[in-house]
């Protein structure tokens, strides 16, 4: 017996492998998996990869030999970029979402003209890649023009991707001419007043994050083994949340790991709150909470929630719970996440004071028109009472726009999202069949249910 498919996922702790094999019905199964400590310190990722698929096989029976190879990664920390635009409501905002959808480390956005405290910053963080936007097409030219030069003399050793005013991508090619700096230009992210459009800049970052992650040592061999290319970890997961919703539903998807705490959705928003939303927000969102996390971040969650009880609980803190106690603190640690990152992700409603009167309007994400609401790896999955974290956020409309209470629960135990949207570079229409498979036993089982989904 045979595995069709392998995905290899090569993270900052855990390696893992995941074998699938290709149904008659047209999804694709999964039949194996396999973990392993990753092996940065060692000195190569291949060490880890191989010990996880050497797991998978020996636990499952099946040879993943001549199986299809793809890889997805954080092993290396992501992309560390930098991004600069016009104004910090509109073209760093579109190209910051734009970067944090595929995967990328955003650690410095800036508004309007870089000054020589932008440019020392940069210098200092040494981005990987550099993200320059500005200006609607055919609107304002002087501003990106000038950090265009800014840039070319700044010495970055990163390229820099440029997705601004489409009038002056000449202007900037030549501007970068003869710096030593490399420029990749592609549309722009913020095209018209009230129109985004992230994927050019996604699927860019994305091709430079693979020339990236080859520098992680041993990633150069894994690269060889896929005809595909090496996708970020969290971009693999945006992916799948992109096919799950436009096969079954626009959906949440919420990662809660021991540092961070992702979440992904895709929703075009519900048409009641459509004419109150004054920021433009791509079909696709993901955001990053890097202070919420539950073994990293536990102290951190116990500060914000402001309980003195908090801190003798801590004693009880493990990055495996074995015991009750320890499952129950990473339970209620969990629940503090999940509750402020999807606060945090989804739009607020505010009132405003008009000549004409009091209106209300909306900043940011809304969420109301979600159905399905996923929660994917980590903790969530992990410890007792993850449908009913989940559910907790299922408020509707208030403050803020979160899911409807009618939204259905998914729990991803064995974290596929990442898989199957790995998957999805080649074989699309049978990710969609899987997630539409994995709906229709969702829906045929009864809400208090303990079996996985």
């Amino acid at each position: 017996m045979t595995i069709d498919a392998l995905v290899l996922e090569v993270g900052s702790t855990i390696t893992k492998a995941n074998g699938f094999r290709r149904s008659a019905d047209g999804c694709l199964d999964h039949v194996a998996q396999g973990f392993a400590p990753t092996s940065v310190d060692a000195g190569d990722v291949g060490v880890g990869v191989d010990e996880a698929v050497a797991h998978l096989q020996d636990s499952s029976g099946l040879s993943a030999a001549d199986a299809e190879v793809f890889v997805n990664s954080s092993a290396a920390g992501g992309l560390r970029m930098t991004v600069h635009g016009l104004t910090m409501g509109m073209t760093a905002r579109a190209a910051r979402e734009a970067a944090l959808g595929a995967g990328a480390i955003v650690t410095l956005v800036t508004a309007g003209r870089l000054g020589r405290e932008d440019l020392e910053a940069i210098r200092g963080i040494d981005p990987s890649m550099v993200l320059l936007a500005g200006g609607v097409d055919h609107g304002d030219q002087e501003v990106v023009l000038a950090n265009a030069r800014a840039l070319a003399t700044s010495g970055v050793r990163g390229p820099v991707l440029y997705a601004g005013n489409v009038a002056v991508q000449r202007a900037v090619r030549s501007i970068f001419e003869g710096s030593g700096i490399e420029l990749v230009v592609t549309d722009n992210v913020f095209p018209d007043i009230d129109e985004l459009a992230v994927e050019p800049v996604r699927a860019l970052v994305h091709e430079e994050f693979n020339r990236h992650i080859v520098h992680a040592p041993g990633m150069a061999r894994l690269a060889t083994l896929s005809e595909w290319r090496i996708l970020p970890t969290p971009g693999a997961v945006l992916l799948g949340a992109e096919l799950f919703a436009d096969e079954v539903g626009d959906c949440l998807v919420i990662d809660v790991g021991g540092a961070t705490t992702d979440v992904h959705s895709v929703t075009d928003g519900s048409p009641e709150w459509a004419a109150r939303v004054i920021d433009p927000e791509p079909r696709a969102k993901r955001t990053v909470e890097g202070d919420l996390g539950v073994f990293i971040n536990a102290r951190n969650i116990a500060e914000l929630a402001g309980g003195a009880d908090w801190e003798p609980r801590l004693a009880d803190l493990a990055a495996t719970p074995t015991s009750e106690r320890q499952r129950q603190l990473t339970r209620d640690l969990c629940a503090f996440a999940v509750v402020t990152a999807a606060q945090r992700h989804a739009g607020v409603v505010r009132e405003h004071y008009t000549p004409n009167g009091r209106r209300q309007v909306v900043r940011g994400r809304d969420l109301t028109a979600v159905r399905w609401v996923v929660g994917t790896g980590g903790a969530l999955t992990r410890v007792p009472g993850g449908r009913e974290v989940l559910r907790s956020i299922c408020r509707g409309p208030g403050t803020h726009l979160l899911p409807p209470p009618e939204a259905r629960i998914l729990i991803d135990r064995d974290y596929l999202f990442s898989a199957l949207g790995t998957l999805a570079q080649a074989h699309p229409d049978e990710v969609r069949a899987t997630f539409r498979r994995w709906v229709t036993h969702e829906r045929s089982r009864q809400p208090d249910d303990p079996t996985p989904s």
